[in-house]
């Protein structure tokens, strides 16, 4: 036993001894978006990337202070913080997150106008500003990493160190960074990120689809990328630099890591430079609180978790809907722990623990919970299926509809709409949860599947991270999709030809057909006279 042992630490050894390795890059990381849940993917790239010996470098609009992150990281801290929640009501009116607009279009336009709105307040920022006005340009960095999430513009550091970009998508794959990498991305079978549907859609949501992907595609392009432009001329314009469009910089990254992994996701166009690292944020749970890990061991009959993640708080629940909860946690057998942001609830029932932050994968972990109540986010579905904890979803906004809806298809959740929720909706979702075992045992498969990989998803993100280090940008990835205008990528000029063609042979065949049949009838009208 020993020996065996020891020749598979031999063999380890010997394989990380051959992989090829990239000592200590310089990396400008840019995550300037505040948005907290975000940083469950960006800190743990931080983290990897300076226990493989990196020095990094990060713009961040929320502190990494606390983790001591060591010598080898740098934070320029983007002080004040962009307040960008305090705006939004003022541009598009509504009150809190539970009375949202939940248009697609509507979400569009507040995605582009955070986007702009805290890429300005960090660009203005004088500790930006040193970086963006640097004397020593060259040779500083190896790499810029930053963030798909509206904040184009930051591109523009690339041209002034001159060194090649990955981006990092807290999101599953979108439509539209198709034309970011030339690839294309059938509307007909992948849905649009904030729509409620699966790749198998029905004739109504496919013109549904192609309508919403078009309109996005083309306000990015024609409204959202001009006032990123805007902003590069703004803040790097006084630079002896000519920097291209945004539309041209988005299509000059080496690789963009995507936060989701299959099952999660579905089957659909790749490149070589989309990296799949779903689950990255997930590690080894730790040993939870006392009290909360006796709240869950004396769980005679299971556990459910509950949870709206950092966007959508519980405290801030209408009345009606939270009597709804209580009155249906009251009558359940099982035990609810439930991330509540106040301190009291009144009439509080006693099966249920209330604290406002809890570490949701080290309960997720937790062999007692038995179902997860969720708002659809990726990253808490991840975990769900990591841990193999069916879902019951609430989705508010954006991505959690299509997370939900490709969970409740998968046979693993089931989806019900806030607004609209009863009493005997929820009960009896909780109760097929639990109840089932079909609900466990499809997401049983769901977490054996989502788990097999060759490698890690940190290790793979940091595997290909040094990859387009070691390979200068990587642009044997890059695709000539890129190089054709929109007509020669979608073949519309073959198309054209083809279809002038088939024209100009039916006109060809009717005017023949009518030539010959003016020379029958001319032929039959002298037989006559004769």
């Amino acid at each position: 036993m020993h020996t065996k042992i020891i020749i598979g630490l031999l063999a380890l050894v010997v394989l990380v001894a051959q992989a090829p390795t990239t000592n200590g890059a310089k990396i400008l990381a840019v995550f300037s978006f505040p948005g907290k849940s975000h940083y469950m993917m960006h800190n743990t790239l931080i983290e990897e990337l300076l226990k493989h010996g990196h020095q990094v470098t990060a713009i961040t609009g929320l502190t990494l202070g606390p983790e001591k992150l060591g010598s080898n990281y740098t934070e320029i801290l983007i002080d004040p913080m962009c307040r960008y929640w305090e705006e939004l009501p003022k541009q598009f009116g509504g009150g809190d997150i539970y009375n949202i607009d939940t248009d697609v279009v509507v979400f569009l336009k507040i995605v582009h106008f955070m986007g702009v709105l805290t890429t300005e307040h960090a660009l203005k920022q004088p500790n930006i500003q040193a970086i963006i006005n640097a004397k020593e340009t060259q040779g500083v960095y190896d790499l810029l990493l930053v963030e798909q999430f509206a904040q184009e513009a930051f591109l523009a550091l690339a041209h002034i160190y001159n060194v090649p970009v990955i981006s990092s998508a807290t999101f599953a794959q979108q439509t539209y960074m198709s034309q970011m990498f030339g690839i294309m991305s059938p509307w007909s079978y992948v849905p649009h990120g904030f729509l409620p549907y699966t790749e198998h859609m029905s004739f109504l949501e496919r013109i549904k689809n192609t309508y919403y992907c078009l309109r996005h595609d083309l306000e990015r392009e024609y409204s959202y990328y001009p006032q990123m432009d805007e902003l590069v001329q703004k803040y790097f314009g006084h630079l002896p630099i000519k920097f291209p469009s945004i539309s041209a910089m988005t299509q000059n990254l080496s690789a963009i890591l995507i936060n989701n992994h299959a099952p999660l996701n579905s089957a659909g166009p790749l490149s070589d430079s989309f990296i799949n690292v779903g689950g990255m944020h997930i590690k080894p749970p730790k040993p939870l609180p006392s009290d909360i890990k006796k709240f869950l061991d004396e769980a005679k009959h299971g556990a459910i978790y509950f949870s709206l993640g950092s966007q959508v708080q519980s405290k801030d629940m209408p009345l009606d809907k939270l009597r709804v909860f209580l009155d249906v946690f009251r009558s359940l057998k099982q035990r609810v722990l439930w991330k509540f942001e106040n301190d009291s609830i009144a009439e509080l029932p006693e099966n249920v623990m209330i604290q406002q932050w809890l570490p949701q994968n080290d309960i997720l972990a937790h062999p007692n919970v038995r179902a997860f109540i969720s708002h659809g986010g990726l990253f808490g579905t991840q975990e769900a299926a990591y841990h193999a904890v069916p879902i019951l979803g609430l989705p508010f906004y954006c991505d959690q509809y299509l997370n939900i809806k490709k969970a409740q298809d998968g046979g693993y959740a089931i989806a019900l709409d806030f607004r609209t929720l009863t009493r005997e909706q929820l009960k009896n979702a909780l109760q097929q949860l639990v109840d089932n075992a079909t609900y466990h045992d499809n997401m049983q498969r769901v977490s054996r599947i989502f788990r097999d990989r060759p490698m890690g998803p940190r290790e793979n993100a940091m595997y290909w991270i040094d990859y387009v280090i070691r390979h200068k940008g990587a642009r044997h990835w890059r695709t000539a999709g890129l190089d054709l205008n929109w007509f020669q990528f979608y073949l519309l000029d073959v198309i054209s030809l083809i279809v002038a063609a088939v024209v100009a042979a039916s006109v060809a065949a009717y005017l023949l057909t009518r030539w010959v049949a003016r020379r029958l009838r001319g032929g039959q009208t002298k037989q006559k006279v004769q």
